[in-house]
């Protein structure tokens, strides 16, 4: 025989007064009702914003590849705004930094639920076996709302990152091309990136450890409690501030050498992509031109990316989901070939993603009028002591 719910009456009566208390519920998971999480309408739709701005934009440059004599007399005119901002100072540090906390952590935020699946792919093969696998499984027994669990310390962490990444970046390679000089400069141009973009990235990362740690534990575990405001005290409560920066080193052997690809890549890829793809000068071209070229640069540096810090990204996910684990001991544990697992949505979310952060933070540079330096040249001193040595 069937047994049937009984119903109180009084809860079929329902005023309009009565029923405007009751919270929105959107699912059930595990037989308790979900609230309507705003935060997560907020999200979607300022990713939709910005994916719609990206794609017009693009348009926009591709337009103007084709129909380049129409658009040139608009390419030459000045951006509308201020004076230009001078380069090193002070004010184009900060908004170089400004551009930084936009890039990162709006587009690290706009992809947490494949971030997600990313995460518990690596820590539990056995179960997410893949990208699509994760996205059922994740929603069959958590519901959509799963899917945005870590947005806010991502968001914060990846903001604070972002911050010193680009910020530090301008700093530390204006820094190092004025110590080692013009001539120098140039022809060290890739240990100038490299040397730059990884002395940015020790400090940026220092700044993110403890938001990548409960991002990873929310995300990962799951006994924790699911929001920063619930798994931050918990992690520093019972192990400590050492809990938050346990995965730092390991943070350091996937991001730096991540962000010297990031920035290395891209700015030979630029330097190439003018050289031998792009029909004319930087400075010809419009800027929707430059945009484009910006966001083609930044997705061919982030392929590159996926792959060189794959290995140590899967080492930090399993290491703040694993209390008191140590990063040689997950090493041991999940031999080579685990180390790789996720890396197809990584390469996709990290072309993505870093295609994104570049487009976004070249955005904010010609948005404020800061100054975009054109590809490198060959100084003139340098030239001609060259050609006075036949090696030109």
């Amino acid at each position: 025989m069937l047994n049937r719910a009984r119903v109180h009456p009084q809860a079929l009566d329902m005023t309009s007064e009565t029923s405007a208390k009751v919270p929105l519920i959107l699912s059930t998971s595990g037989g308790r009702p979900t609230r309507f999480n705003y935060g997560i309408i907020v999200v979607l739709l300022a990713w939709l914003y910005i994916y719609f701005q990206v794609i017009w934009t693009l348009y926009e440059g591709v337009v103007d590849f084709f129909y380049a004599d129409t658009v040139r007399q608009a390419a030459t005119q000045q951006p509308v705004g201020d004076a230009p901002v001078e380069f090193g100072s002070n004010k184009f540090y900060a908004l170089c930094g400004l551009g930084g906390i936009l890039s990162c952590g709006i587009t690290h935020t706009a992809i947490v639920p494949l971030d997600l699946v990313k995460c518990r792919i690596q820590v539990n093969s056995a179960k997410y076996k893949g990208i699509i696998s994760g996205f059922r499984v994740t929603v069959q027994e958590e519901g959509f709302r799963a899917l945005a669990k870590g947005w806010a310390p991502t968001a914060i962490g990846y903001s604070l990152q972002g911050l010193g990444k680009f910020g530090l970046y301008e700093m530390f390679k204006i820094m190092y091309a004025d110590a080692i000089g013009e001539e120098m400069a140039f022809q060290w141009r890739t240990s100038l990136y490299l040397a730059a973009s990884a002395s940015a990235e020790f400090f940026a990362d220092i700044l993110l450890a403890p938001m990548e740690a409960t991002k990873v534990r929310i995300q990962t575990s799951p006994g924790a409690p699911p929001t920063l405001r619930g798994c931050f005290p918990m992690i520093l409560k019972s192990e400590g501030i050492g809990g938050l920066y346990k995965g730092l080193p390991p943070l350091w052997g996937r991001q730096i050498p991540y962000t010297m690809m990031k920035f290395a890549c891209f700015e030979r890829t630029v330097e190439a992509l003018y050289q031998y793809v792009v029909p004319k000068p930087r400075a010809a071209c419009s800027k929707g031109e430059q945009l484009v070229v910006t966001f083609v640069a930044g997705y061919i540096a982030g392929i590159f990316c996926a792959i060189v810090s794959h290995p140590a990204d899967t080492i930090v996910s399993k290491l703040n989901q694993e209390k008191g684990a140590t990063a040689m001991g997950i090493a041991k544990k999940v031999g080579f070939a685990g180390l790789w697992k996720g890396l197809m949505p990584r390469i996709i979310m990290i072309g993505t993603l870093t295609a994104l952060q570049w487009f976004i933070y070249d955005s904010v540079k010609v948005y404020f009028n800061i100054p975009r330096p054109p590809p490198p040249v060959m100084p003139e001193s340098l030239r001609l002591k060259l050609e006075a040595a036949g090696k030109l």
